[in-house]
């Protein structure tokens, strides 16, 4: 059956000057309401030991300029205050203050039309119609818009939409993914794909302009003059963000591109739910995991599962996929099976075991266990 979802879509804007005053205004008024509700929230709390229930309407009349911008760009800034100090209360990070240049972005809702698009343009509230290069048509009914500004200068507005996509066909087969370093993943029907290392392909360029951006630096200190100030600094500072923007391109490009097609192919798919922030805590590997995006790879396949009927399971990280043996279920201990031997010969069976490849095949067993549980659970339910 067709699924209602939500999807975005990520859309290059060109805004002419007057464009990006407005929008430069509405990113430092939205920066400014978040930081100062959130200092008056820890000022408040600090007094008298209980929350203060502050909105941005009251600040208006202090500050006129922020009647300049978009009302619900500044009460979505208010929400997502809240949604973060609801994290915070759920043991994640406190609020922290935001920063000029970093992350620069709003957001607002469409309400009866006021964001609209069309073939060349997006129509936003307050600004009106913006030219706009789209990557792929959009259908469907736009909830909201988020316009942001990249390291690099350029602008973009991410659309939510409520849209309908068909379930992908039923393939009847069903596969195992051992995510690795040597190897990006490592399939149960013994294929491999080599890691397109990313960052590492292109960490010479990145390290030469780092290197020249340092020197930026210290010439703009010498001669006492603020970074902000120094066109030679700042021209090179978009040079360093460029190299990344460039990484990050290629890598989303690589993990949409994959977990689709495994998505399409399978009808079932077990995947290891890794540890990742532990992980990279391992100075020697912290650079090649962060490199491999496994945590963004998984959330791929996991939406997408969900929007086109197929199942994700993922396996719990403790399960010894490496150290089973996959034809008659014998365990090796760690000190039998050290990280470095990469193939091993069963003692019960003797049966040859590529180490990736056998722990993809077990990863797919105890997949398919799992969602034969959760299909029986839920008939039983129901």
């Amino acid at each position: 059956m067709p699924k209602q979802i939500l999807k975005a879509y990520k859309v290059r804007l060109y805004p002419n000057e007057e464009q990006q005053i407005f929008f430069a205004k509405s990113f430092g008024c939205t920066r400014f309401i978040w930081n100062r509700m959130l200092s008056d929230k820890i000022d408040h709390y600090n007094e008298h030991k209980v929350d203060l229930k502050n909105t941005p309407a009251q600040y208006k009349k202090e500050f006129d300029w922020l009647k300049e911008v978009d009302s619900l760009a500044l009460a979505n800034v208010q929400q997502n205050l809240r949604a973060a100090y609801s994290k915070f209360f759920k043991g994640l990070g406190f609020p922290k203050f935001k920063k000029k240049g970093q992350r620069d972005s709003y957001t607002t809702n469409n309400q009866k039309g006021t964001v609209a698009v069309t073939n060349n343009t997006v129509k936003l509230p307050k600004i009106g119609h913006i030219k706009a290069k789209f990557p792929a048509k959009i259908k469907g009914l736009i909830k909201s818009a988020t316009v942001s500004k990249d390291p690099t200068g350029k602008y973009f507005v991410s659309l939510l939409v409520e849209t309908i996509v068909e379930p992908l066909l039923k393939t009847h087969s069903n596969i195992g993914i051992d995510l690795g370093l040597t190897d990006f993943i490592v399939l149960s029907d013994g294929s491999k794909v080599a890691n397109p290392t990313f960052l590492s392909k292109l960490q010479h360029k990145l390290a030469r302009e780092q290197k020249i951006l340092a020197k930026r630096r210290e010439v703009a200190k010498a001669d006492q003059r603020k970074l902000s100030e120094s066109r030679n600094y700042q021209k090179q500072k978009v040079k360093v963000a460029k190299v990344y923007e460039k990484i990050t391109n290629i890598r989303k490009d690589f993990l949409h591109k994959l977990s689709f097609t495994l998505i399409k192919n399978h009808d079932v798919i077990a995947i290891e739910d890794l540890n990742v922030k532990g992980m990279v805590k391992n100075r020697k590997l912290s650079k090649a995991i962060s490199d491999s995006s496994w945590s963004t790879f998984a959330a791929m396949l996991n939406y997408k599962a969900e929007w086109y009927g197929k199942t994700l399971v993922k396996i719990d990280r403790w399960y010894p996929s490496s150290k089973t043996c996959s034809g008659c279920g014998h365990l090796l201990t760690k000190v039998e099976l050290p990280l470095q031997v990469r193939t091993w010969n069963c003692p019960s069976c003797l049966q040859s075991n590529d180490r990736d490849i056998n722990a993809s095949i077990n990863i797919l067993n105890e997949g398919l266990k799992l969602a034969t549980l959760k299909t029986v659970g839920t008939t039983g339910l129901a």
